[in-house]
Order: structure tokens, then C-alpha cells, then sequence
């Protein structure tokens, strides 16, 4: 049995337990518009050290997407792990993060296909901001193959419950 006593990152994953709604911007391509879809999202705590969201919403083409994130907080590698699935995919994003110095701002990263460069591996990021106890946001983005970093969406979260 392994000694699991909670850390500072342990808790601020903690904060993000309750039921969410969002709405989110996606960039479907340089020559179109943002698509604005809505969700909500349950993130669940398993024990004190991960956190589970589930969450469902609308997707460009009409339908619904579900997904699945994990975070946890590995003292021994000092850093914050976790893991990204969606029913719309059949990649599983593995996050390795960091949070910044103020306690706010969790960007993880993790490698994933380069939507515009078939077969090109990217670096994204995945940053998670808490704006106040009831409303966080999401931003993600992609490295391309200049080096330049590319925002591919960004969602705002409250709190509903």
C-alpha cells in the first residue's frame, strides 16, 4: 500500500469537482468561421488525489461527443499527469502539466496529430485557467510546423452544481 497523502496540486484539482456547463470556440479551419458549441461536463474526485470529467456536447456535424478526462498531481515526477479520450476519436492524449507560480494556470501538454499536416505528429497544449471557485477555461493549442503556436479552441466553464 502505497502512502497517499494529498499535496497543494492535489488540491487545486480538487476545486474543479462539481457539474459544469460550457461553451466552446473551434477552429475548423483557416478559412472558416468558429463553430460555438455547448456542453456540460461532471468532474468526480477519486479519493483525493485524481479527478475524473465526463463530459457530452454538441459537435460541428450535428451530433453529440462524449469524452473523458483524468488528471492527477505525481509527487515523484513533479509534475501533473492524466490522460484525454473522446468518443469522436481514437487517439488517447497523454498530459504530462505544470502549474504556474500563482496557482492558477495548469498547461498540459501532450503529442497528437497535426490537423492540417496528415501524418506530421504536433505539440499541443491544453490550458486549463481557473478564473474565480465557479468559472474556469479551457484553451488549446497546436505547435504547427514553423514553430508557431495556433489556437484550435477555447471554452469557458460555470459552475452549475
Amino acid at each position: 500500500m502505497m502512502d497517499v497523502t494529498p499535496t497543494p496540486e492535489h488540491r487545486w484539482l480538487q476545486r474543479l469537482a462539481g457539474d459544469w456547463t460550457s461553451e466552446a470556440q473551434c477552429v475548423m479551419g483557416s478559412e472558416q468561421p468558429p463553430v460555438t458549441m455547448r456542453g456540460r461536463e461532471t468532474v468526480r474526485l477519486l479519493g483525493d488525489v485524481w479527478m475524473i470529467g465526463e463530459g457530452t456536447g454538441e459537435m460541428p456535424d450535428g451530433g453529440t461527443g462524449r469524452t473523458v478526462m483524468t488528471l492527477g498531481y505525481d509527487p515523484e515526477k513533479g509534475h501533473f499527469v492524466g490522460s484525454f479520450i473522446g468518443s469522436m476519436m481514437t487517439m488517447m492524449w497523454l498530459y504530462t502539466g505544470k502549474l504556474d507560480a500563482a496557482g492558477r494556470v495548469l498547461t498540459l501538454e501532450a503529442e497528437g496529430p497535426d490537423m492540417s499536416s496528415p501524418g506530421r505528429v504536433a505539440l499541443y497544449h491544453d490550458i486549463i485557467e481557473m478564473l474565480d471557485d465557479d468559472t474556469r477555461s479551457l484553451t488549446s493549442r497546436m505547435q504547427d510546423a514553423d514553430g508557431q503556436w495556433q489556437q484550435v479552441m477555447s471554452a469557458r466553464y460555470r459552475r452549475v452544481g
